[in-house]
């Protein structure tokens, strides 16, 4: 029966990861996986995450299981990062899920059991597992214009028109910060007019909030997502706590169903914990135990916002650094968007010849529709990128 099985398409940005592991020059250049990395290559344990893992070793007596839905106490701390004072909890259900992509599966899931016909509309471009796992689902998935890559900024415009044809049923999948594949953001004038078609149209909202307190600020990055909550009578929204809090191997993530009254909030709650029941049983204990011990251990959350603003204030002087060499180097302001653009990501609008002889050439790694993660220069590598991408003819 197994050799009836059909070849896979392998990961592209796990395909560049071997690449560049097989690499054997001397100060080659990893700009393509998408995890945080301070300035000497290294994903570091947070201070608070360490300090709540030694906690948890002290206080914990049991190893049972969790609830279905996950632990309340992490399910109400991240609802309340995310959705702040816009937070119904009359109206509100969470799910604790195997990391973001967890929370976005179990909200497709969600979805479908609520209407089977629904279509998915994503923007173009996105983070390629969006598609990939509408696609095995087998729902429909209908791109939007978002990014124009001859400013590097948002098409809000084709936006806009394309939205505009969504209907009831349909689900809107929306990059709450930080676009995870451009780094190109709305800004809250322009979410004010997103919710609007909303409204008019009826299409539900889903929000994949992977990058809150990358961007802006931990409140700032939830803007355009707690303006939706406040707004409209239903949304989904899936958070990960794999960036903001660095657990990416512990997989910790949350969806949030935001419903129109309380009954109906019941009825979404049982669902999703039949969701869960039906795809692992129990979620994972051990990174949502720590994000709740952070997020209510006063001592641990300052400490845990005060090392989050380091991480963030550091890829934004990273940004400004590359931003300011390429103008040196090119004599143009054409790329200032570096600058602009917020999270870990930019996308240069470099052409895949371009993209192959920057890797080739200089031993710098970017994804091939010229992604790069800022979060892996540091101020000795900038300069050499800079010059990579101007000797490239980007």
């Amino acid at each position: 029966m197994l050799s009836n099985l059909k070849p896979q398409e392998p990961d592209k940005i796990l395909a560049l990861m071997g690449e560049f592991k097989a690499d054997t020059r001397q100060g080659k250049i990893d700009l393509g996986v998408g995890v945080y990395k301070d300035a000497t290559g290294h994903t570091p344990v947070m201070r608070a995450v360490k300090e709540a893992e030694k906690r948890i070793w002290d206080s914990q007596t049991t190893k049972s299981y969790t609830a279905l839905a996950g632990e309340a106490d992490y399910r109400d701390a991240m609802t309340q990062m995310v959705l702040g004072d816009v937070l119904d909890a009359g109206r509100t259900a969470s799910l604790a899920s195997v990391g973001g992509t967890g929370a976005l599966r179990q909200g497709f899931e969600l979805a479908r059991m609520a209407n089977p016909a629904m279509r998915v509309f994503y923007s173009d471009p996105t983070w390629p597992n969006h598609v990939s796992i509408l696609k095995f689902m087998g729902v429909e998935a209908v791109p939007y214009r978002y990014f124009d890559n001859a400013t590097r900024g948002v098409d809000f415009e084709g936006m806009k028109q394309d939205l505009a044809h969504a209907v009831k049923g349909d689900v809107i999948l929306l990059h709450g910060c930080c676009h995870g594949l451009t780094g190109a953001n709305l800004t809250l004038d322009q979410w004010h007019e997103v919710v609007a078609i909303l409204e008019k149209t009826g299409a539900i909202p889903m929000v994949d909030l992977a990058y809150q307190g990358f961007g802006d600020g931990l409140e700032e990055d939830a803007a355009g997502t707690r303006l939706i909550a406040s707004r409209l009578p239903e949304v989904l929204i899936a958070a990960s706590c794999s960036k903001n809090f660095g657990i990416y191997r512990d997989r910790s993530g949350i969806l949030i169903a935001i419903t129109p009254d309380s009954a109906t909030r019941d009825l979404t709650q049982g669902a999703m914990a039949f969701l869960n029941r039906q795809t692992f049983s129990f979620p994972p204990d051990h990174g949502a135990r720590i994000v709740a011990t952070v997020l209510t251990s006063p001592d641990l959350a300052t400490d845990w916002r005060a090392e989050l603003e380091e991480v963030r204030k550091g890829m934004l002087q990273l940004r400004e650094l590359l931003a300011a060499e390429l103008r040196n180097l090119s004599g143009s302001d054409r790329f200032d968007f570096v600058a602009h653009h917020r999270g870990m990501f930019s996308r240069l609008g470099a052409s895949p010849e371009q993209v192959k002889r920057i890797k080739d050439d200089f031993g710098i790694y970017l994804v091939g529709d010229s992604r790069l993660n800022i979060a892996g220069l540091n101020n000795d590598t900038v300069p050499i990128l800079a010059r990579a991408i101007i000797d490239a003819g980007v």
